[in-house]
Parts: structure tokens; C-alpha cells; sequence
């Protein structure tokens, strides 16, 4: 059994916690919080063991082996760095680092503790409905480029309008709508067709000085990867892969509820497997296979390939806020 300590006690905590559950491969030995009531009630919904104020006490709980962070992002790093450090694997939300110098020192710590693991939590690229479009696509005479769609308007853009700052749509905190809903389509992006030769991105800026929305231009050579993502409005528009005749169709670029398949004009043939119960459970069950036999030859190869993934995102990342004018103040730190 994996001994799993959290940090952060919001929805998506509690939806990782709850899917370690279905997956049965994993304990909660420790909840953290800077405030001990929020960790507490946590604690009590989901029968942790321990509750902790102080980070360095959920790392030194006995026999932690797993620590999640769903922290803003700013913070991942450092909370990373100590926990792969201590030999103690991590499960860090998306998007996992701010720049490729954090992931560069992570890599490196990784390289003295390989006891330690990364992974990073995009959930949607563990689904069945991704290996799908996945299968999908690699049956096209071609592939002509790509358009790529996650808009949901965030609760917390409220508060920006009403005056306020939530940390999600602050620079200090690494923020805006790229290093939020904008990951789920660059990560798709990438797992689906790599690392784009070049990239652009025109930001639509905020009065917190991040980007509400935006549109993201991938170039492969061949064909683009068009990206738009927002937290300031919604949209319904699906995302499309275009073949020759052939069109792979997906309800969202975050969410991949729906995939299918139309071929010349025909009706849609569904792709799509069974809803999942939790959209975290494929990921959880495929980091805990990993993290059982690390030795496997399939384990292996699948956790450097996710672990390639974070890479190349990170890298994509940058270079989109580059290319817009998006500066944190991670960026100036060594």
C-alpha cells in the first residue's frame, strides 16, 4: 500500500483522493494545510491519519512514499525539490513547474534520488478516450493540422472583477489562463504530435496583469495547431484533428467526455469508452502501476515517456509566455 500525504484541501485534492480510494493501491497517512481547520475537515471527510501545518512534518510522517501537490503553482517547485529530496515520489498538479530552469532542477535532483518519481497529474492524456484518438489518428493517410478548444469561466474571475486577486490570475503565483486550462490542449498538442517547431501566442490580458484568455499558434512544419483556451468565458465549440476526408472530433480539449471519427461527410462513428467515475482514476491506477514495479519493462517505458511529456510542456509553455510578453517573478529567481 502507498502511504499518501496531500497538500491543498480544494475539488481537486478531494477528487484525487477519492480516485486513489477506487484505485485501492494507496492510504492516506497525512493532510496539509496552512490552516488547520480546512486541513482537518479534509482529514475527517476522508480518514486521513495526520494533520500538518508545516510541510517539512507531512514529509516526515512514517513511511510517506507519495506526496500530491495541488498548491498554487508558483509554489510546486520548491515543495518538489524537498519532497524528490527525501527519496518521497510526486504527483504535482498541472502545469508542474514555471520554466524550464525549475524543471531542469528537478531533472537533476531526480537523477541523485531514483527512488523518487515525478508525475505530473494531466489527467485527461491517461484516459481511454485519449488512446483512442490517439489509435485514431495514427490510421490518417495525413494529418493537416489541428484546432484545439478549453474555455470554462472561472468563479474566481468574479472576484477579479470585483476588484480582487485569487492567486490563479496573479503573476506571483505563476498564473492566467496558459498555466491553467491552456495546459490540457498543449499537452494534447504534445502527446499527440510532439514538441512544435516554433509557436506564438496573442494573450488576452487582465487587470492583474495575467492572461484571461488567449490563442496559440503551434507550427509543425507542415501543418499548425491552433489553441484557445480561457477562465474569462465559455465555450462550446469541439476540438477537431484534420486528416484528408477523415476529421477526429472531441467534445473539449480538456475534458475528452466524447471522441469520434468522421470520414468523408459521414456520420460520426463514436470512439468514446464508457464515462469514466472519477477523471482522475486512470491516472492514479497508471502511477500506481509504476510505482509497484518500478522494474517492469512497460512501466519503464511509460514513465519516461510521461515524464518526456512534462518536459516538452514545460518547454511549450515557456516558449507560449515568451512569445507573449509573460513575465512571473519565478523567472528571476536561480
Amino acid at each position: 500500500m502507498l502511504r499518501l500525504g496531500t497538500v491543498g484541501t480544494g475539488w481537486i485534492t478531494q477528487q484525487l483522493v477519492e480516485a486513489a480510494a477506487m484505485a485501492g493501491s494507496f492510504e492516506l497517512a497525512g493532510v496539509y494545510s496552512r490552516r488547520a481547520d480546512k486541513a482537518q475537515a479534509f482529514a475527517d471527510k476522508n480518514h486521513a491519519e495526520r494533520v500538518v501545518t508545516d510541510y517539512q512534518e507531512l514529509l516526515a510522517i512514517d513511511g510517506l512514499n507519495v506526496v500530491y501537490l495541488a498548491s498554487p503553482n508558483s509554489l510546486h517547485f520548491d515543495q518538489a525539490l524537498q519532497a524528490i529530496r527525501q527519496d518521497i515520489t510526486v504527483i504535482v498538479e498541472k502545469p508542474a513547474f514555471s520554466n524550464p530552469q525549475e524543471m531542469a532542477a528537478i531533472m537533476a535532483a531526480l537523477a541523485d534520488h531514483p527512488q523518487a518519481k515525478l508525475f505530473e497529474a494531466a489527467r485527461h492524456v491517461h484516459t481511454p478516450n485519449f488512446h483512442a484518438v490517439a489509435r485514431a489518428l495514427g490510421g490518417l493517410p495525413a494529418v493537416q493540422g489541428a484546432s484545439l478548444t478549453y474555455m470554462k469561466y472561472s468563479s474566481r474571475y468574479d472576484q477579479v472583477l470585483a476588484g480582487g486577486a485569487p492567486n490563479v490570475f496573479t503573476r506571483e503565483f505563476s498564473g492566467g489562463a496558459l498555466q491553467d486550462l491552456g495546459v490540457y490542449p498543449v499537452y494534447l498538442a504534445v502527446a499527440l504530435f510532439g514538441v512544435p517547431a516554433h509557436v506564438a501566442y496573442f494573450p488576452t490580458l487582465i487587470q492583474t496583469g495575467v492572461d484571461g484568455k488567449g490563442v496559440a499558434v503551434l507550427r509543425y512544419g507542415a501543418y499548425d495547431v491552433t489553441v484557445n483556451f480561457g477562465k474569462t468565458s465559455n465555450s462550446a465549440a469541439p476540438s477537431e484533428i484534420y486528416g484528408l476526408k477523415e476529421t477526429i472530433e472531441m467534445d473539449s480539449a480538456g475534458e475528452l467526455t466524447r471522441v469520434g471519427l468522421r470520414q468523408d461527410g459521414t456520420e460520426l462513428t463514436d470512439l468514446s469508452a464508457q464515462p469514466l467515475k472519477n477523471p482522475m482514476l486512470p491516472e492514479v491506477q497508471d502511477f500506481a502501476r509504476v510505482l509497484h514495479a518500478p522494474a517492469e519493462k512497460t512501466n519503464i517505458a511509460d514513465y519516461h515517456r510521461w515524464l518526456h511529456w512534462t518536459q516538452q510542456v514545460n518547454q511549450v509553455l515557456y516558449g507560449l509566455r515568451v512569445a507573449g510578453n509573460l513575465r512571473f517573478p519565478a523567472d528571476d529567481h536561480e
